[in-house]
């Protein structure tokens, strides 16, 4: 059992924002984008400090460049830079999770994710508890209480799936409906960690 040391709180209106921002980078593979999305998302979901803001930022970019390719994507270059990533959160913030674990978490839902969309045999409530056995090992928070937060961000990847079969279109209403229900979620998480 991990010391709980306090919640860490953010804005879910700005997090949800920036991580709309970096999907649909991520699938134009606009890097430079993704960068800037991402440097927004790690500063308002951490509170670290500027240099560390920037190169968590960096090696979320990293992870998701090594993710992206398909078929042949690199998923033990994805969890070694989320673990370098969580290396720094969980020294920023004091708190006491094991960052390799939590990169194999995080990695993980992105797994379950590609399979999901390639697959109908894999259910968005494994996504579902894919995203609840991250947020739960992380936050240091009930499972149950984090099923809505995995539910509205679930919602969030259908709708940026449209989006991507669609043909990745910026001014496509997919993209607003995504990143109301990223929103949704963050607020769900919030909620969720800091009772």
């Amino acid at each position: 059992m991990r010391i709980r040391t306090g919640p860490l709180s953010f804005d879910p209106v700005v997090i949800g924002n920036r991580e709309a921002d970096a999907w649909a980078a991520y699938y134009r593979h606009e890097w430079r984008a993704f960068l800037v999305a991402a440097v927004g998302m790690v500063a308002a979901g951490f509170g670290m400090s500027v240099g560390r803001t920037l190169a968590g930022a960096w090696y979320v970019l990293r992870a998701n460049q090594a993710w992206a390719p398909y078929p042949d994507n690199q998923p033990d270059a994805a969890r070694a830079y989320m673990r370098r990533f969580y290396e720094l959160v969980a020294l920023s913030r004091k708190l006491t999770f094991d960052p390799a674990r939590a990169a194999h978490l995080e990695v993980s839902w992105w797994h379950v994710h590609r399979a999901h969309q390639d697959s109908e045999d894999v259910t968005e409530e494994q996504l579902e508890t894919a995203l609840v056995d991250l947020y739960s090992y992380v936050y240091d928070a009930e499972r149950d209480a984090l099923r809505q937060a995995a539910r509205k961000r679930v919602e969030a990847m259908g709708l940026s799936d449209r989006w991507v079969r669609a043909g990745c279109d910026r001014d496509d209403p997919l993209l607003a409906e995504e990143r109301r229900a990223l929103v949704a979620s963050y607020a769900a998480l919030r909620a969720a960690v800091e009772n």
